[in-house]
């Protein structure tokens, strides 16, 4: 009892920051040191250094699995299913990384196939049966194939993708090059183009990154192309707020998830979601 009233009587004095310095210090220090020994073991488990791929933590799965069953408006036991689904599709994986050891940039790839927020983008397939996906931003391709293989098993509907870099879709091979459209070129010229035109936009995925202005211009030139009910979902909302900016002007949802890597010295990003309107009491 009289430590705490000594312990209460400090903190409400004016030597109480000083005090408390070295129990703050010890908290940072921890949490430095913890991120500290990732970042060495992912030095030298990892060759990758830029666009980084990861496992998700558990708890951050079943995150993801609520967020999708709510934008969706999806049971999340039915979301779980899609989610385990993916992790274990066989194909997929070895599609993908045969594809990724015969990569002009295999040395800078690691040879394990890893979703992160894919995993998402999936569920969102699979859930929605969308007919037409636009995903701008391809570059190797990994969300394309993911989002080819949620709707090959859905039988029906396509993706158009697009991206400046002349090398982007590298991962866009048989069998999911079958229901994918790649372009190379400008989004903002793309969405004013055919191929994005052809038909309405069920599910648009917005992964340039770029700047929020360029965010905010691809979003104002998919409006008009949006089917009734079609979702956006966007990588930068975790960094800046076009989504659920747009989301408001246009009397829509916005949710967020963000992504927690495991075993991986990086925060992370997530998946901005725009749906339509619900019914509120």
């Amino acid at each position: 009892m009289k430590h705490n009233a000594l312990t209460r009587r400090l903190a409400e004095s004016p030597l109480a920051p000083v005090a408390a310095l070295p129990v703050r210090f010890g908290d940072a220090a921890r949490h430095n040191a913890r991120i500290a020994r990732r970042s060495a073991a992912w030095l030298f488990r990892s060759r990758e250094h830029v666009h980084y791929t990861y496992d998700l933590e558990p708890l951050n799965l079943e995150h993801l699995a609520w967020f999708v069953a709510t934008a969706t408006g999806t049971g999340v036991d039915a979301v779980r299913g899609y989610l385990r689904e993916v992790k274990e599709d066989d194909r997929l994986a070895a599609v993908i990384g045969a594809t990724l050891a015969r990569s002009p940039r295999r040395a800078t790839t690691d040879p394990v196939v890893r979703y992160g927020r894919r995993l998402g983008w999936y569920a969102f397939v699979r859930a929605l049966r969308p007919e037409f996906v636009v995903e701008t931003g391809t570059n190797r391709g990994l969300g394309s194939v993911v989002t080819a293989a949620a709707l090959l098993r859905n039988g029906s509907g396509t993706v158009a993708t697009v991206d400046l870099d002349d090398r982007a879709g590298e991962l866009i091979v048989p069998p999911y090059d079958a229901v994918i459209e790649h372009v190379t070129g400008d989004s903002l010229d793309f969405l004013a183009g055919p191929v994005a035109r052809r038909r309405p936009i069920d599910l648009l995925l917005v992964d340039t990154g770029h700047t929020p202005e360029h965010e905010r211009a691809e979003l104002d030139a998919a409006t008009p192309l949006l089917a009734p009910g079609a979702v956006v979902l966007a990588t930068k909302s975790y960094c800046w707020p076009e989504l659920q900016r747009w989301a408001e002007r246009q009397q829509r949802e916005f949710l967020y998830f963000h992504e927690k890597p495991r075993d991986h010295w990086y925060p992370g990003v997530g998946i901005g979601a725009s749906f339509p309107a619900l019914v509120r009491a």
